[in-house]
């Protein structure tokens, strides 16, 4: 369903840059990036697009209504930062979660007089964005790296062999 596609996107954008990730899903909508399916793949077509991501099948979808509504949420977040005065070019989806809302209730009218239920099925998407320093520093590599047991028994027995 629909809930599923969202949950889709926003795996998709986690852990992704603010800027970076707007920028996906922009291309989502217009069909030159694709969101890979892999959790809820159920009837979900194979594209080519999908070898740039490691996952299995190559399945993928453009879902548009789910891209459209994320993409809001980060524009609504990114200018929730801005008020806050947080540096905006280096924030990153850092959580993203997507929830089952209570289902809202119609009805459909069948054959014979009968009637059915047409329920809607919303969700509750939730994201926080952090503030990351965009360079990170690496440490310095004084320390020797540690060996396993098993490489170094290797090496004296390669010693041992010359």
């Amino acid at each position: 369903g629909i809930n599923a596609e969202y949950g889709e996107v926003a795996q998709a954008i986690k852990g992704m840059h603010l800027r970076k990730a707007q920028k996906y899903l922009k291309d989502v909508v217009g069909k030159k990036q694709i969101i890979p399916m892999r959790r809820f793949m159920g009837g979900v077509g194979r594209h080519a697009q999908t070898k740039a991501f490691n996952t299995s099948g190559s399945l993928g979808a453009w879902p548009k209504k789910s891209a459209t509504i994320v993409l809001d949420l980060l524009k609504n977040a990114e200018s929730n930062a801005e008020v806050k005065g947080l540096e905006v070019d280096s924030l990153v989806v850092e959580y993203i979660q997507v929830n089952r809302a209570p289902q809202m209730r119609r009805r459909t009218y069948r054959a014979h007089g009968r009637i059915n239920p047409f329920m809607c099925s919303p969700c509750h998407i939730e994201m926080i964005l952090t503030e990351t320093e965009s360079v990170v520093a690496k440490e310095d590599d004084d320390a020797p790296k540690k060996k396993s047991k098993k490489k170094e028994a290797r090496a004296r027995a390669r010693k041992g062999a010359e």
